[in-house]
């Protein structure tokens, strides 16, 4: 893998370089990342997938910045489609988790209004710490309690979850970095909550066509966030691009 800029040469360890990017946590919730993987004509699935946009220097980054979360957020409909399970990193990785003071496994947060959940999955039974599912007072109040039973239930919001709340509610439990995967509504809503700190897309070399939709999707936010290029990697055509809130202090 190449950095094309700042400072071109090669990266040997995709995984130390991502863990040495400094991510203070804003005041009262942790460093937001959105990672995602786009065609270079916006696409970011085929067939209703993200898989097939991807290729090895991808997958390092997707593991890269899941070793470096406290807790690795998606909403429900891309938990579903993808088939999340608990994350499992590496010996290694969570040999250098431990170093920094944090818990070996990041833990795997699923945000959803309905809970369209399949709790028997392994996300919920095999998970080392329970998984976090985020929704609001107006879900099913059932469905509430079942949840309740196998994964750490976060209540934030009336008719819809509140995500600046429940950014609150994880620094309060002293969840520095979170690492968002999607999909493109759960990226909407935090663009709208203007919580996105960093935003780590790979840029596939593919044009797909069709009607696959975009990274982000939903309301207008009341004015443009602006972000500033960090870093761009290249593998074998594919960009790797890390961009930092316009503003942040990252030292």
């Amino acid at each position: 893998m190449r950095r094309l800029w700042p400072d071109p040469g090669e990266v040997d360890d995709v995984v130390a370089m991502v863990a040495a990017d400094a991510r203070p946590a804003p005041g009262g919730r942790p460093w937001v990342v959105v990672n995602m993987v786009a065609s270079l004509d916006g696409a970011i699935t085929i067939a209703d997938r993200s898989g097939g946009l991807g290729g090895p220097a991808d997958k390092a980054m997707f593991s890269a910045l899941r070793g470096v979360a406290d807790v690795v957020m998606a909403g429900a409909g891309t938990v579903r489609a993808e088939g999340y399970g608990p994350a499992r990193p590496s010996d290694a990785v969570r040999a250098v988790r431990r170093t920094r003071g944090q818990a070996e496994v990041p833990r795997i947060a699923v945000v959803t209004r309905s809970l369209d959940l399949d709790l028997a999955t392994p996300l919920f039974t095999d998970a080392v710490e329970p998984t976090i599912v985020i929704t609001c007072a107006s879900a099913d109040r059932d469905r509430q309690a079942a949840v309740a039973e196998v994964a750490q239930l976060l209540v934030v919001g009336d008719d819809a979850v509140d995500l600046s709340a429940a950014m609150v509610r994880l620094r309060e439990e002293g969840v520095e970095v979170v690492t968002c995967e999607g999909g493109p509504h759960l990226n909407g809503d935090l663009v709208l909550a203007d919580l996105i700190d960093e935003w780590a897309l790979t840029v596939s070399p593919t044009l797909v066509g069709g009607d696959a939709g975009r990274s982000s999707r939903g309301a207008y936010p009341p004015e443009s966030i602006g972000m500033d290029l960090d870093r761009v990697l290249e593998d074998d055509s594919f960009l790797l691009t890390r961009w930092i809130r316009r503003g942040a202090s990252c030292p």
